[in-house]
């Protein structure tokens, strides 16, 4: 077969789509045999040179389309059609509306459809509508015609399931994994890190962006119930400042709430200090699709504290304490619970280990190529 993969969301630049992609790609080579399939991996120029092939059956395409763009669906499709592809894998629900080719998707989440609030962006209400409307009419069209559809959680693949009137016979939970971070160097001074970034001992630890679904404005509110008792305790906030961070600085500060440490950006050689030193890692998220970063926490021994929402009981099973993330009182007793309880933190810890050894990059993507090959 000749497949097509759309890599422009590959590496770094694609953030979590762009993990999934480049796991999905570098585990492709690593199983395809020299008489398998041809496989064309379509990128941008700012993620060019970030892909090599190792593999003779890869071959680079040049498609440097925006995402999201009106060229996206317009020319995106001409260029895949000048392959003649027998198949194409959109890792991401943006699927040219104007392409005919047979193909599969993948959905991470349906959030839009959960949160559609002018809160969750920076554009002004009129283009905000526009937007959402552009994004359901082509997930719409992206669901109907694709040959298969991956999902990657059971919780995702009700939620598509749901939304949609389709073959519940074509969607297929592909589960997603965790990265290892880098080891820490023996003679990295682990309380010089964390001074570098303004943090004092103990504190709970949370990793990720702020959007509004992550729920961060009722975890700091829950944050200063815990203090009462823990007053040296810190909530530290690791995520590149942005719109949304501001905002949540500004509800912190004119709440009031002491003790919150915005850790800005911290690099993938820092970040396991900040895991390893944390007295636990606590996840407020209202929905997810997979739920990654706890996952990262449990690999690096840390004991999480975890809301019991959307895919997360799913994902995470036995190796999380869990609460409700409306309940401001509930959240705040499960951080006092974790912290006091030395028992229940060493079984979150032994549960962690073994739940992260559930998800694998290289099965996910012998699961992905089953699919290829049967559509």
């Amino acid at each position: 077969m000749r497949i097509g993969i759309d890599a422009r969301f590959y590496g770094s630049v694609g953030k979590g789509l762009g993990r999934y992609t480049q796991k999905l790609i570098e585990n492709l080579e690593k199983i395809s045999t020299p008489y398998g399939n041809q496989y064309f991996i379509f990128l941008r120029k700012e993620n060019w040179e970030e892909y090599q092939p190792l593999n003779k059956n890869f071959t680079k395409v040049l498609a440097d389309i925006p995402w999201y763009s009106l060229r996206e669906q317009v020319i995106f499709p001409r260029i895949l059609r000048k392959l003649n592809l027998d198949l194409v894998h959109f890792p991401h629900f943006n699927v040219p509306y104007f392409f005919s080719g047979k193909f599969v998707v993948t959905i991470h989440d349906l959030i839009l459809f959960h949160f559609p609030t002018r809160r969750a962006s920076t554009l002004s209400p009129l283009f905000y509508r526009l937007k959402l409307a552009a994004y359901k009419i082509v997930i719409r069209n992206a669901v109907k015609h694709a040959k298969a559809i991956l999902a990657v959680s059971e919780h995702t693949k009700k939620d598509i399931l749901k939304h949609f009137k389709i073959n519940p016979d074509k969607v297929f939970v592909t589960c997603e994994a965790v990265d290892l971070l880098p080891a820490i160097p023996s003679d990295l001074p682990r309380q010089e890190v964390l001074k570098k970034y303004g943090i004092m001992k103990p504190y709970i630890l949370y990793v990720g962006n702020a959007y509004p679904h992550k729920n961060l404005d009722v975890l700091a509110t829950a944050f200063r119930e815990v203090t009462r008792k823990h007053p040296l305790l810190k909530l530290v906030l690791v995520g590149k400042e942005d719109y949304f961070y501001r905002r949540l600085k500004k509800f912190v500060s004119e709440g009031k709430i002491k003790n919150i440490v915005f850790a800005d950006f911290v690099s993938d050689n820092h970040l396991p200090i900040f895991y390893q030193e944390a007295q636990a890692y606590v996840f407020p998220s209202l929905y997810e699709g997979f739920g990654l970063p706890p996952l990262e926490a449990m690999c690096e021994d840390t004991p999480v504290i975890c809301s019991n929402s959307s895919c997360l009981p799913e994902i995470l099973g036995e190796a999380a304490h869990y609460f409700d993330p409306k309940a401001t009182g509930e959240i705040a007793e499960a951080i006092e619970k974790v912290l006091i309880d030395t028992e229940l933190k060493e079984k979150l810890i032994a549960a962690g280990r073994k739940q992260v050894k559930k998800y694998n990059w290289e099965e996910m993507t012998r699961q992905t190529l089953k699919i290829y090959e049967t559509e």
